[in-house]
């Protein structure tokens, strides 16, 4: 193919491309996606070569918090010096933390490598999305989107496992080495094949913004994740972390009046179907984080089983997901992203309702089953939702959209540690009995699934937000990348009826 036939500004050059691409940002999320799993398993391991069994979950909840408070600022870069580099340099940043992270010589240490493993994942996560939604058209989008979330279902399978054959039969270290090669091979891969031209133009950086918003969410964050575990909710601590975060977001939102290129523009909160998309980011964010801190717990506890039938449990909710994810683009060009949404919240409405009738008599299938329903109902409205946001915007808005939901997300997920930790603390205190007793975990665990059960009622509720008409042909078709300006594609008339 020659050059006249490359796609538009922004666009990927050759369309024939588009599936080693595609393959470039599977591996860039399997990264991301491995490095959250992996390390579970090989934590006794790792304390008993570097000491500092009180601090090892912060080697989770740093790289959480990192990789959340830096998916905005990585998404207006985007929009204003292209999605490439910013990937690049996301891989580049997670190689680092990885290379780090394995010769790590304390814990201290490796947890601050892995905050520099989590900045890398906050760019390479929303580029992943964001470039997908790039060079793929509306009526193949939801295949793309399909194939990246199965990376998700692959990794919380093979990530435990390979953290506990490597702690096992060769080091921990090697939880960090075995990604230097595939970090180099997915940025060959992305620096030789996705071509994209920006219009270079003069920018202003809002520093203030980036500022007050990194550090107030990461305050905010913080806050939610220690919260009744680091320290009480209403000590002088969570007081003063919390208050922080909140004050900071106070003057952030009020900076981005007024800065000449917000880094997150307030017009987002002004359209439907972004605020719905934003919406939806947060509620199934906090389901997922339920889902998969309770239900294993659930399994052990509660029914006796061991942690890798457990696992496999939870794993039915990722292998549901991006089978429901792939086919969605079928539904939604057929019958609007709003019907789509909406039977996907059906579907994870019923899977909840059944988790709330599992007692200690339940089989292991049966909450495998409840999982598999409710991943079926999250793929059906989580990747509609992203689809119709970005479908919304033209190419120089898309970062920062699809950057918005990824920290919607992550903030829901937040925000969902710590009100499941609290309900099932009150729940473990109200039935008198221990956290290892299981009449008091199957009670604690049974109102996590009831609240599981009301927030995707939420899902329901939020998903009428999203547009009702069905794509048009011209629309389903239309280049990605065609407008410069911002806003929707040329002939897509779905996305500027609900750009309100």
């Amino acid at each position: 193919m020659t050059a006249a036939a490359a796609g538009p500004v922004g666009a990927v050059g050759f369309r024939s491309e588009r599936g080693p691409i595609l393959a470039a940002l599977m591996l860039s999320t399997s990264l991301v996606a491995l490095d959250s799993t992996i390390v579970a398993t090989a934590v006794p391991s790792i304390v008993a070569d570097l000491g500092g069994f009180a601090e090892f979950p912060w080697l989770f909840s740093v790289y959480l918090l990192a990789q959340a408070v830096s998916v905005p600022i990585y998404g207006k870069l985007a929009d204003i010096v292209g999605r490439k580099p910013v990937m690049l340099f996301g891989i580049g940043l997670f190689l680092l933390g990885s290379i780090l992270c394995a010769a790590a010589w304390g814990m201290v240490p490796l947890i601050i490598f892995r905050a520099l493993q989590g900045l890398g994942a906050g760019a390479v996560q929303p580029m992943s999305v964001t470039i997908a939604g790039d060079i793929y058209t509306l009526a193949e989008r939801a295949k793309a989107q399909g194939y990246l979330a199965s990376v998700w279902a692959i990794s919380a399978v093979v990530g435990p496992t390979l953290g506990g054959v490597f702690s096992e039969w060769l080091t921990w270290r090697w939880l960090f080495i075995v990604n230097i090669p595939l970090c180099l091979l997915a940025a060959w891969m992305l620096a030789g094949r996705f071509q994209e031209k920006v219009h270079r133009v003069h920018h202003r950086i809002d520093y203030l913004g980036s500022v007050t918003l990194t550090v107030g969410a990461t305050l905010l964050i913080l806050g939610l994740l220690e919260g009744g575990q680091a320290w009480a909710w209403n000590s002088v601590p969570s007081i003063a972390v919390l208050g922080g975060g909140v004050l900071l977001l106070a003057v952030f939102l009020i900076a981005q009046r007024w800065a000449a290129e917000p880094v997150l523009p307030l017009w987002v909160f002004s359209r439907r179907v972004l605020v719905a998309s934003a919406v939806i980011g947060v509620l199934v964010g906090a389901v997922l984080l339920g889902l998969t801190t309770y239900v294993p717990t659930f399994a052990q506890t509660v029914l006796g089983t061991g942690p890798l039938v457990a696992g496999f449990a939870l794993a039915a909710l990722t292998i549901g997901w991006p089978i429901s994810a792939t086919l969605s683009g079928r539904l939604y060009l057929r019958l609007g992203f709003r019907t789509t949404a909406l039977i996907g919240a059906t579907l994870a409405i019923a899977g909840a309702l059944l988790t709330v009738r599992l007692t200690a008599a339940s089989a292991v299938w049966q909450v495998g089953a409840c999982c598999f329903l409710i991943g079926l109902g999250m793929g059906l409205i989580a990747s509609p939702s992203l689809i119709a946001a970005q479908s919304s915007v033209g190419w120089a808005e898309r970062g920062v959209v699809t950057g918005t939901n990824m920290f919607a997300r992550s903030l829901g997920s937040a925000v969902g540690v710590a009100f499941f930790g609290a309900l099932a603390n009150v729940s473990l205190g109200a039935t008198a009995n221990a956290a290892d007793n299981p009449a008091g975990v199957a009670a604690a665990t049974h109102d996590v699934f009831v609240a599981i059960a009301v927030l995707a009622a939420g899902l329901f509720a939020a998903a009428w937000l999203l547009p009702a008409g069905r794509p048009t042909a011209q629309a389903a078709s239309a280049d990605p990348s065609a407008d410069r300006a911002g806003t929707a594609p040329a002939g897509d008339h779905t996305a500027r009826s609900v750009a309100d």
